[in-house]
């Protein structure tokens, strides 16, 4: 009950205002004589109407983007849990207290926060947002991103728990049910992708992680595909979790890298001086860019996919509220394009998963690479190669 009170306090403070200024302009018979004569007239009724229209872009964003609630359907949702870390000490409670879309504030033991596009700010009855308090906030809550990679990590974890299992129980016998699926996905990645990429005699070292970000991508791909709980997450299409991804390729990169490939970055033999002051910058800034194109080919890729769904779905709200036979007809439409997009998508997923595995492997056999001289014969191993 306190802090319902401390919630409608700044609503009574304002009510008070209002009402101290009302009595205040009644004391001024110019006033008084103009408000008598003046024709009061309601608000506009297309105010009203303009704040309850569809709004295509809003509802794309809070779709495409993370929040601390899982949106169900209608106004059901499963709250999260709010974890900040503040000036004053570690803040925990659920985001229940935020209400439907942050419309209320929530009490916490430090101070008032409130939901606004996304973000946790401090707010003050006063001064409304509390700048300085809000700037010393770190978001660590489990939001619906990282709620989802849980639900994708568990499931990543049964289905390779399981084939293991179906492996020891069954050892040279030939799979069945999920192992039957799974194995031929895991030879594509170490016959296609990693010896190919990286070489026979070294792939094997990289296959951990080349099959861990290669199902992750693939996994949440199709989970995000699923409209309802646990799917309907845009894990991939974060740029926050492309660029771990991204930034865990280029670590690896940093730490197996041989001298060779720090030779041809810094100091490329055979090259003039004079080119390599315009060529040593152009190889260093690669380097980076590498990763970058990773992050943004992830996320720009399947983004793009959700957002072009979710915008021929607004086109049935749009034109409906303009005519609703004009609305039916886009329906027709719109659905039929959703299906072959979500048939295109599935393409997408998979080729995605494929593409970021494939590069990575390519940027790790480079790496790892000895070079082509005739005096060194060590990256022989590597397939279609002919020696004179």
């Amino acid at each position: 009950m306190t802090n319902k009170i401390n919630i409608f306090k700044p609503f009574l403070f304002i009510v008070a205002l209002l009402f101290s200024a009302n009595t205040a302009w009644a004391y001024d018979p110019t006033v008084a004589e103009t408000l008598q004569t003046r024709e009061i007239t309601p608000p506009p009724i297309e105010q009203k109407h303009e704040a309850d229209e569809f709004d295509a872009g809003k509802m794309i964003m809070e779709h495409v983007s993370d929040n601390h609630s899982w949106h169900l359907f209608g106004h059901y949702t499963i709250p999260l849990p709010v974890i900040l870390k503040t000036d004053k000490g570690i803040e925990v409670f659920s985001s229940s207290r935020f209400g439907h879309e942050g419309e209320e504030k929530a009490e916490g033991k430090y101070y008032t926060y409130e939901l606004k596009e996304g973000s946790i700010v401090v707010w003050d009855a006063v001064t409304g947002i509390d700048e300085a308090a809000t700037a010393n906030i770190t978001d660590l809550s489990i939001t619906k991103n990282v709620a989802a990679m849980l639900i994708s990590m568990l499931l990543m974890l049964w289905i390779f728990i399981s084939v293991a299992k179906a492996y020891t129980r069954n050892p040279g016998k030939a799979p069945k049910g999920l192992q039957s699926f799974i194995e031929p996905l895991i030879m594509f990645v170490r016959d296609d992708i990693a010896k190919t990429s990286i070489g026979e005699k070294r792939y094997e070292r990289f296959m951990p992680f080349l099959l861990t970000v290669f199902f992750f991508i693939l996994i949440n791909n199709l989970l995000g595909l699923v409209p309802i709980f646990p799917g309907g997450a845009n894990i991939t299409g974060s740029i926050s979790v492309a660029m771990v991804l991204a930034a865990f390729v280029l670590i690896i990169i940093f730490f197996i890298a041989n001298k060779h490939y720090w030779l041809h970055i810094f100091a490329m033999p055979g090259v003039p001086i004079p080119v390599l002051i315009i060529l040593t910058p152009i190889e260093i800034l690669g380097l980076f860019l590498r990763p970058f194109v990773l992050m943004i080919r992830l996320f720009a890729n399947i983004a793009a996919g959700h957002i072009i769904a979710l915008a021929f779905f607004s086109l049935i709200f749009i034109f409906g509220r303009m005519n609703a036979g004009l609305g039916f007809g886009v329906s027709v439409f719109s659905l039929a394009f959703t299906i072959f997009m979500g048939f295109l998508e599935l393409l997408v997923a998979f080729l995605q998963a494929y593409v970021f595995t494939l590069l990575s492997a390519i940027y790790f056999g480079s790496a790892v690479d000895e070079g082509h001289d005739v005096h060194n014969h060590a990256d022989d191993h590597l397939p279609n190669r002919t020696t004179n």
